[in-house]
C-alpha cells in the first residue's frame, strides 16, 4: 500500500506521518515543493511538484502513479489540499470535491457558502486593496476584522475599532498578502464583524459527510486583537456538554455547506453563551506540531488516523481520557534570535511532557501579523484541563529569549 503525502520540505509534520506510515506498513512518498539543484537527484520517496502550477503538478502526480500506483493522496496543510483533491479525482481515488477544497481555502467563498446555508457566522464583505478604502470605512460597523483571503495561522488578521484603524489595517494586510502574491496588481481582502466571546478549535474527521469529533480545544487566552496570535490549546473543553454538541453541529453544518465530505477538518469558532458562531473550517488537520497533544487508543496518533482513513483502513478511535494541551510560544518582537534560556527549567515543570524550540539560533524572527511561525511548542498532560493550563503557563514563564534588532526586518506596519 502506498500513499502520496503533499507537504512542504520544511513541514513539522513529515516525521509524524512517516512514523505512522512505518507502523502501518504503508510506503509513504512525499510530494514536495523542494526542487532539485542542478545535477542533484532527489530520493525515490520524494516527488518534486510545482504547487503554484496545479495542472502541471496534477499531471506529474498522474505520471508518477502510472509507474508507482498510489492508494491515497492527502495533504499536510492548506498548501496542498486543492491539489490533493484534483489529483485524487484524476486517478479515481477517494477525495473531496476539488471545488469544496478550493472553497475551504478562500475565506470569502467559504463565508458565502456558509451564510447561504444558514450557518451562524459574522457579517462579512469582500473588497480590494485598490478600492476607495476611506469610503468603504465609512460604511462599516465596528469593531471589525480585516483578513487576507488565502493566508492562514492568523497572518495578516487585524482588528479595527474605527474608520481610521480600518484603513490602516487594510493597507497593512494588503502588504502582508502581497508578500505571498507579489505579481497581483491588487490584493483581495475580507472584512468581517468582530465577535466577542470564547474561542474554540474543533479537530474532526469527515467520513461520507458525517463528522466525528476527535477533540475540542479551549483557547483560554482572550483573542480580542488587534492581532490574533494563538497561544494555548487545552482539551477536553470545559464548556457544558450541551454547548459542545451545538459546536459540533455548527462545524458539521459548515463543512456540509462548503461541500467537504471526507478527511480531516479543523474548525475555529467563537462561543457567545450557548451560541457557537463559525469563523473558519479547513479541510486539513491542526497545524504545526500541535497534533502531538492528541493521543488515541492503541497508541494511535492523529497522523495514523488520517492515513488509515485515506487508505481505506479502520480508523475510528477513542481519545485519551487525560487532559492535554499545547502552547505555541509567541514571538515577542522582530529580530535575530541570539540565545534561549530556561529550557531545562521549563521541561522540569510538573505536567510538562515536552518543550520543542523550533526557531533556529541566529535566524531572523518576525511576529504576527507579519510572520507565520512561532518560537516553538510546549506540551503538557494532566488529570484536568486546569492542571494542564497551569503547567503550560509556568513552563512558558521559565523561558527567556534573547532577540536583538535586525535592520533587515521591516514589518509591514
Amino acid at each position: 500500500m502506498r500513499a502520496l503525502l503533499l507537504t512542504t520540505s520544511h513541514s513539522y509534520r513529515n516525521e509524524a506521518f512517516q512514523r505512522a506510515a512505518t507502523r502501518l506498513g504503508i510506503d509513504l512518498v512525499y510530494g514536495t515543493d523542494q526542487r532539485p539543484l542542478p545535477g542533484q537527484t532527489l530520493p525515490p520517496d520524494q516527488l518534486p511538484l510545482t504547487y503554484d502550477q496545479p495542472d502541471a503538478a496534477a499531471a506529474a502526480i498522474a505520471s508518477f502513479a502510472r509507474q508507482r500506483p498510489v492508494d491515497a493522496i492527502l495533504a499536510v496543510d492548506d498548501s496542498g489540499v486543492v491539489l490533493a483533491a484534483q489529483a485524487a479525482a484524476r486517478l479515481g481515488l477517494a477525495h473531496n470535491d476539488p471545488q469544496a477544497a478550493a472553497a475551504a481555502r478562500d475565506k470569502f467563498l467559504m463565508r458565502s457558502l456558509m451564510a447561504a446555508a444558514g450557518v451562524p457566522c459574522p457579517w462579512f464583505r469582500h473588497f480590494s486593496s485598490a478600492d476607495d478604502l476611506a469610503a468603504l470605512a465609512a460604511e462599516l460597523d465596528y469593531p471589525c476584522v480585516v483578513k487576507p483571503l488565502h493566508l492562514n495561522a492568523s497572518r495578516g488578521v487585524i482588528r479595527a475599532d474605527d474608520p481610521a484603524q480600518f484603513v490602516a489595517a487594510a493597507h497593512r494586510t494588503a502588504r502582508i498578502a502581497a508578500a505571498d502574491n507579489p505579481d497581483a496588481t491588487e490584493q483581495l481582502l475580507l472584512v468581517e464583524g468582530f465577535l466577542p466571546g470564547r474561542e474554540v478549535a474543533l479537530e474532526g474527521m469527515l467520513d461520507d459527510g458525517k463528522l466525528t469529533v476527535l477533540a475540542l480545544f479551549d483557547k483560554p487566552d482572550p483573542l480580542d486583537g488587534p492581532y490574533f496570535e494563538e497561544t494555548i490549546y487545552v482539551t477536553p473543553s470545559r464548556l457544558p456538554a450541551t454547548v459542545q454538541r451545538e459546536i459540533a453541529t455548527c462545524a458539521a453544518d459548515a463543512a456540509r455547506a462548503i461541500g467537504l465530505t471526507r478527511g480531516p477538518v479543523h474548525a475555529e469558532l467563537r462561543v457567545q453563551g450557548a451560541q457557537p458562531w463559525m469563523l473558519e473550517v479547513a479541510g486539513r488537520s491542526i497545524g504545526g506540531l500541535c497534533s502531538q497533544t492528541l493521543r488515541f487508543d492503541l497508541d494511535r496518533s492523529l497522523e495514523e488516523l488520517i492515513l488509515r482513513q485515506a487508505c481505506g483502513l479502520p480508523w475510528q478511535a477513542t481519545s485519551s481520557p487525560s487532559a492535554s494541551g499545547v502552547m505555541m510560544i509567541p514571538i515577542p518582537t522582530a529580530g535575530i534570535l541570539r540565545a534561549i534560556y530556561g529550557a531545562d527549567e521549563a521541561r522540569a515543570t510538573p505536567g510538562i511532557e515536552q518543550v520543542e524550540i523550533t526557531a533556529s539560533l541566529h535566524h531572523e524572527l518576525l511576529p504576527l501579523p507579519d510572520g507565520d511561525s512561532y518560537l516553538g511548542f510546549i506540551f503538557a498532560r494532566g488529570q484536568t484541563p486546569e492542571e494542564v493550563e497551569a503547567a503550560l503557563r509556568i513552563a512558558h514563564a521559565a523561558l527567556h529569549f534573547e532577540i536583538v534588532p535586525s535592520l533587515a526586518l521591516t514589518p509591514a506596519g
